[in-house]
């Protein structure tokens, strides 16, 4: 095998938060107007813009060694792939998404169970189709090619497959969710061939290294402060890190420099408490990457 790597990213919603994710990890991924293939600052990459439903199945038969896309388009697919790691972040947030089961506020319907014989709307025709083979309940299952939330309301559906993050858009529809079928997030997922491919599996893993180093620098910032070196043990007691404050001497004996690395909501809390202890020039910065 040649030392190329062939990704795919998907297009959409996540779109945006993959590039920018790429960014923070080192590599530049540039996109064209009217091209699916973007360019990447790395000689031995080459990159595709997919739609993140058919990502899994594109590395599974091999046309890509390696994609993002979501653990609910891996099941739906059933596609055969290498699980690489879960890389936890969307359009808006840092943590899983769910797809749930959600009927009008004003129905009879309390549970899964309640559903048979009804129709159901979603995009995950194959997976809502067994999850319900599962439970024994016979329903229709048809896709939905959007607005689907309107579905229920419109009377086209007694029930939909949805994914949400928030609940926020379903019970804006009057919807109330029933059940939760999957949580899902973002996968690295890698070609079964590709992976057993020394050079290829080393690459893959190097990616995965610098996208995570890049998920955990996002909840973090780096502190950096002056302070008297007598307050310093008590300092210490109320500065966490991710592993041990950086502590250096000044010119001054009397006083150090101390620089940590915490989540960025402490910071609230922590830095009128150092003030108090009479720490200053506390600058606080952002990290690209944690590792």
């Amino acid at each position: 095998m040649s030392n190329m790597l062939k990704i795919g990213l998907p297009k959409g919603s996540l779109q945006d938060a993959t590039i920018n994710l790429f960014e923070k990890s080192g590599w530049k991924i540039n996109l064209h107007p009217r091209n699916y293939f973007p360019d990447v600052n790395d000689d031995e990459l080459t990159c595709a813009m997919c739609r993140a439903q058919e990502i899994s199945q594109y590395v599974e038969n091999g046309t890509l060694d390696v994609g993002l896309t979501g653990k609910d388009w891996i099941l739906e697919n059933q596609s055969d792939v290498v699980e690489v790691s879960n890389l936890i972040y969307s359009k808006v947030s840092n943590r899983q998404a769910h797809w749930v089961l959600a009927v009008a506020g004003d129905s009879p319907y309390k549970t899964a169970q309640d559903l048979a014989g009804k129709r159901i709307s979603t995009e995950l025709m194959g997976f809502t189709k067994r999850y319900f083979e599962s439970i024994n309940v016979p329903v229709e299952v048809s896709y939905s090619w959007g607005a689907t939330e309107a579905k229920v309301v419109e009377g086209l559906c007694d029930a939909i497959v949805e994914v949400t993050e928030t609940g926020t858009t379903i019970k804006a529809n009057g919807l109330r969710i029933i059940s939760e079928l999957m949580a899902t997030n973002t996968m690295l997922i890698a070609n079964k061939k590709a992976w057993a491919d020394p050079w290829k599996r080393k690459k893959i893993e190097n990616i995965n290294l610098l996208l995570q180093g890049a998920l955990k620098a996002q909840k973090m910032v780096g502190l950096k402060m002056n302070m008297p070196k007598a307050v310093l043990p008590e300092a210490m007691k109320v500065m966490p890190s991710l592993n041990s404050p950086t502590v250096a001497e000044l010119s001054d004996a009397s006083w150090v420099s101390v620089e940590i690395m915490i989540e960025e909501i402490a910071v609230r809390e922590l830095i009128p408490e150092l003030i108090s202890m009479g720490a200053e020039g506390i600058i606080e910065y952002p990290l690209n990457k944690v590792i």
